[in-house]
């Protein structure tokens, strides 16, 4: 199949299936394949590593829940730290096989000293009483025995997998909080998605490693580009109904759905502000698809974008709230433009092939987007993710000859991204660093596409 005649929801039905995407800002200076100092530097990745130990927990207490518990435990603190991006994490084949329970019993020497050479290591203990996982956990510098703690945590939650999981994700982020800058670290993050694991596509929940998984929405209709709001009380996204497409809401306090307005026409790709006080998406209640500002109730709607084409897919500037980019077709194919949110000062950003799917970094300096450079019968590349540094215009090409990669998300700690990534036909959910780095699958199985990663 050509790319002129691909299936209206990837790329002719321009206003539909660019609602489904976001945009991006990329222009100018063409950099090199692999991923720049700039890049590594802006989002927080240039830091030489921190060489890190996680000593296996060790058990105490005789309850016949402990050992896999304990398991769970030990392997999802290891995964969380191997996934930070800030650390060289101690191989558990080189190190030392001692299990200290507490500040007594650990050995600083065995694990400063080589084969491991550690700079930090993660110890503790794990007890299951009275139907409970009790944690203790202390975070040492292992090249400092005269002062050697940095964290002691203690843990204690009804004995479950699930919360032996949770217990690990807290303790890997305080850990990543302190050695990491001060960014708090994501492992108690989660990323929304669709899936049609259920038959239809509804959104879904996962935890930011592709485990936890749970169906949220049972519409039996076709649902797609969910955003969660800031507070991680909402999510908004697109259904398809009885009139057409319009935006849904969906409360994950009161576990449904509740009301949200409809502007009229076809209104697709909603967008949270950073406050979470407003609501940006496209609607097609005028002639032309055009970009909508309006509170988060659906009240005070008024229009950003007038200009003759699909204006589709807003995404905010997290770090000011006062700009947004969007797709805009009065050119032809999409491109990127820029404008501040009263529709001011509009920038057109791309200049050629075919842009979309933006994602604002946390800091405001980069978008993240899908971009096929050399769009057109015949020509050769693909669609890969890029990032853009808004400032300098320079951007760089994170992934590369690996199937159709659509729909980029930043973590909140600007150090990750997650991505839909199509080979033969089926999408999945996959992560890597800002640097293009790390990239792994979160999901197999069930067409699953559009993540969008929660804001804390």
């Amino acid at each position: 199949m050509s790319k002129k005649t691909e299936p209206i929801f990837r790329r002719i039905s321009f206003s539909l299936a660019l609602t489904f995407a976001s945009i991006a800002v990329v222009a100018g200076i063409c950099t090199g394949a692999s991923a720049q100092d700039w890049v590594r530097t802006g989002t927080n990745l240039g830091a030489q590593k921190i060489r890190i130990a996680a000593a296996d927990f060790a058990p105490s207490s005789q309850d016949p829940q402990t050992p896999a518990l304990k398991t769970t435990f030990d392997a999802t603190l290891f995964n969380d730290l191997n996934n930070a991006g800030i650390f060289d994490l101690v191989s558990k084949s080189i190190a030392p096989p001692s299990m200290p329970a507490s500040p007594q019993q650990i050995n600083l020497g065995e694990w400063a000293n080589a084969p491991a050479s550690a700079e930090m290591v993660a110890f503790g203990s794990l007890a299951v009483n009275g139907g409970r996982v009790v944690v203790s956990g202390w975070l040492f510098d292992a090249k400092n025995p005269q002062s050697p703690q940095i964290l002691g945590k203690q843990y204690n939650e009804v004995a479950s997998q699930d919360n032996a999981r949770l217990v690990a994700h807290r303790f890997a982020d305080e850990i990543i909080l302190r050695l990491g800058g001060g960014i708090n670290g994501i492992a108690e993050t989660h990323i929304f998605y669709v899936s049609a694991k259920s038959g239809t596509k509804e959104i879904w929940e996962m935890d930011y490693d592709g485990e936890g998984t749970r169906q949220i929405t049972h519409l039996g209709a076709i649902s797609l580009s969910p955003h969660v709001s800031p507070d991680n009380s909402r999510v908004a996204f697109a259904s398809l109904g009885n009139g057409g497409w319009s935006i849904r809401m969906f409360s994950l306090v009161l576990n449904r759905p509740v009301t949200f307005p409809s502007p009229g026409g076809t209104t697709q790709s909603p967008a949270w502000s950073a406050d979470g006080t407003k609501l940006a998406y496209s609607s097609s209640r005028s002639a032309d698809t055009q970009i909508y500002i309006g509170d988060a109730n659906g009240a005070g709607v008024r229009a950003v974008t007038s200009f003759r084409g699909p204006n589709v897919s807003p995404v905010w500037n997290p770090k000011t709230g006062s700009q947004i980019a969007w797709v805009g077709g009065r050119t032809g194919l999409p491109q990127i433009y820029l404008a501040d949110i009263d529709g001011g000062n509009v920038q057109r950003m791309t200049d050629g092939g075919y842009a979309t799917s933006p994602s604002w970094s946390p800091n405001g300096q980069f978008l993240a987007f899908a971009w096929d450079r050399k769009y057109g019968p015949g020509a050769p590349g693909g669609q890969d993710i890029y990032i853009m540094d808004i400032a300098s215009k320079r951007w760089t090409q994170l992934t590369h000859d690996a199937g159709r990669n659509d729909f980029p998300s930043w973590a909140p700690d600007g150090r990750h991204i997650v991505f839909e990534r199509e080979t033969n036909h089926r999408p999945e959910v996959w992560s890597m660093l800002a640097d293009g780095s790390q990239q792994q699958p979160l999901t197999r199985g069930g067409n699953n596409s559009m993540p969008n990663w929660s804001w804390k």
